[in-house]
């Protein structure tokens, strides 16, 4: 089984209250009328109270264009992945030059060389490294990122691998789109990375590791026929929302069977779980997984408290509530735990911990 050895969340130092937020885009993308309305009753509903922004709140009234979005999403999303990926290892006891593989995702900018590539001299990364970059997952590629990893790290025990989120969110709100996909998005969406080391189990072995989950397994689920439920439409002015009301339906009509046979490949059940880790999509998303698999407010309490606190970073949301699920007490030893997202495609990704003595 593979090791998560350390999980390192990293957030932009400008943090402003959901109000401040919600005033400054009215006016970028509704200034007026009955939409301006619309966005401020949505932004007060998306269970967010405050967001951290890859920018100080008044230098977005000046960004313009796709090109100077993309370039800050660079320029932050460099500094934050160096912030997470540093932290992360610190707190695993390893080193960069300990590194074999990196997974780096994002679907928020583009970059070419991608992330992972411009830390390697940042960070002292070995210059064999494999890298693996990834776009257009959205918000699975966080549960998706480890499940990959694992699949690797299953024919590698020996190897050390560390996934990279990089998600600034705020940077492709849309200034000349009133519609409701861009006017919840720009209320629900957050700036955030996260980093996430993963060891072999030969690795996980000579290191020492216990009290840590294990990834016992994955399943990777396609909705056929719902590509327009969430994505992005590409244009000259960059990424444009795709976001359906449908979300929370699909969640309702497929999760719990999903899981039930998946779960039932390692002869558990709903009710083996201990440990919920699941991806802070928006209030109607998590209602739905929690009616879908009769779940209370208290199993995904990190989930919540993530959405509020920081709103929904993509990819990376799932693994902020990793790790505020690590920074609780272990769950008793050999317990099940399951993490899990949806994303564009429409898809989910579901992965099976078990923690360690």
């Amino acid at each position: 089984m593979t090791s998560i050895a350390a999980v390192a969340p990293a957030l932009p130092g400008h943090r402003y209250a959901q109000a401040e937020i919600t005033e400054l885009f009215a006016d970028l993308v509704v200034p007026s009328g009955e939409r301006r309305a619309l966005l401020e009753r949505l932004h007060a509903s998306a269970g967010v109270r405050q967001r951290h922004l890859a920018l100080p709140l008044d230098r977005y009234r000046a960004l313009e264009g796709f090109r100077q979005a993309n370039d800050t999403f660079i320029e932050v999303g460099s500094d934050l992945g160096e912030q997470a990926v540093a932290s992360a290892l610190r707190a695993a006891g390893l080193t960069p030059e300990d590194v074999d593989v990196v997974l780096a995702t994002s679907v928020t900018g583009v970059a070419a060389p991608s992330l992972e590539a411009r830390l390697v001299s940042r960070l002292g990364l070995r210059h064999d490294l494999k890298r693996i970059p990834v776009f257009g997952l959205g918000c699975v590629a966080g549960a998706a990122g480890i499940a990959r990893l694992h699949d690797y790290l299953v024919g590698h025990p020996d190897d050390v691998a560390v996934l990279l989120s990089v998600e600034l969110c705020s940077l492709t709100v849309q200034r000349d789109d009133p519609s409701t996909a861009n006017l919840v998005a720009s209320g629900l969406f957050g700036d955030g990375a996260a980093a996430v080391v993963l060891v072999g189990e030969r690795r996980a072995e000579r290191m020492g590791l216990s009290g840590v989950p294990r990834v016992v397994g994955s399943r990777s689920r396609f909705y056929p026929d719902t590509e327009q439920v969430m994505g992005w439409d590409v244009g000259g002015s960059g990424f444009r929302i795709v976001l359906s009301a449908s979300v929370a339906d699909v969640v309702e009509a497929h999760l719990a069977d999903d899981l039930k046979g998946f779960l039932a490949g390692h002869d558990l059940e709903i009710a083996d779980v201990a440990t919920w880790v699941a991806h802070p999509g928006g209030p109607k998303v998590l209602r739905a997984v929690q009616s879908a698999l009769g779940l209370d407010d208290d199993a995904l309490r990190h989930a919540w408290t993530s959405l509020a606190e920081v709103g929904n970073l993509s990819s990376s949301s799932v693994l902020h509530v990793l790790a505020a699920t690590l920074d609780d007490p272990a769950p008793p030893p050999g317990s099940a735990g399951v993490l899990m997202a949806m994303g564009p495609g429409f898809c989910a990704e579901l992965v099976l911990l078990r923690w360690d003595a």
